[in-house]
């Protein structure tokens, strides 16, 4: 299977932003996983908020308010492992509070890490979004942003627990709460100027990602949704990848 980091062409290190809805934290770790592998210091790490993570996904974890102090106890933990997951606080049930952009930034500039991870956007664990007014909160320092959408909500009702701010998609998509989602509407989320990749930077290069791809429907339902996404007059700029996390 190829590497997903390979499909991302993602190459010479940098900072990756995750948005969209469908498996975003998967994603984070499985990149993590394979970009260590390959050699690479990684930090995952949220602009918005995030749970704990086990042990399986990232073999260290700090708590640390300050760029000066991520530095300071970042660099001896890499001697141990390659990947550490990094946090500003802690909020109640496991809920880590996660960095402001311009914190991100100052990482990006520091020689500690050679990739970032950022999950910059929330779902509330639904396969599909549309993103609020305030997000998605993606650092200017990103030189990729992967939109996320799980193929498992094509089909199903645009309401809850399928679609995550229905009254924002239905605004973007014109798919109503308790009409179906249709690959043509998951198309329109991702190009929407109000969409998924909504504040990407003007220089990052942008990534669709079709994920759980995990039956012969699915892996159709994202070739349909990926020729929409790749005509000429979509407007969208990119590579699109349909596959899984698993």
């Amino acid at each position: 299977m190829t590497a997903l980091c390979d499909q991302f062409m993602l190459k010479g290190g940098g900072v990756v932003s995750l948005v969209g809805a469908g498996g975003k934290t998967s994603l984070m770790y499985r990149l993590a996983r394979e970009l260590t592998g390959a050699g690479g210091t990684v930090l995952t790490t949220t602009t918005t908020k995030i749970l704990r993570p086990t042990s399986d996904q990232s073999p260290s974890f700090l708590l640390a308010g300050s760029v000066s102090e991520i530095i300071d106890r970042a660099g001896p933990m890499l001697t141990e492992n390659r990947h550490i997951t990094a946090a500003a606080g802690e909020k109640t049930l496991g809920k880590l509070m996660g960095y402001a952009p311009e914190t991100i930034d100052a990482l990006h500039r520091a020689p500690l890490f050679s990739w970032i991870i950022v999950e910059a956007d929330g779902a509330s664990r639904m396969p599909l979004k549309a993103p609020a007014d305030h997000e998605p909160v993606i650092p200017l320092s990103s030189e990729w942003v992967i939109g996320v959408a799980g193929l498992d909500a094509v089909g199903k009702p645009a309401e809850p627990p399928f679609v995550f701010r229905p009254e924002k998609f239905a605004e973007v998509t014109g798919v109503h709460p308790g009409e179906t989602v249709t690959e043509a509407s998951v198309a329109r989320v991702m190009t929407h100027p109000h969409g998924i990749l909504k504040g990407a930077p003007e220089t990052a290069k942008r990534v669709v990602f079709l994920n759980k791809a995990d039956d012969p429907v699915r892996v159709d339902t994202g070739r349909k949704i990926s020729e929409r996404l790749t005509r000429a007059d979509s407007g969208f700029r990119g590579i699109v990848v349909i596959g899984t996390t698993r």
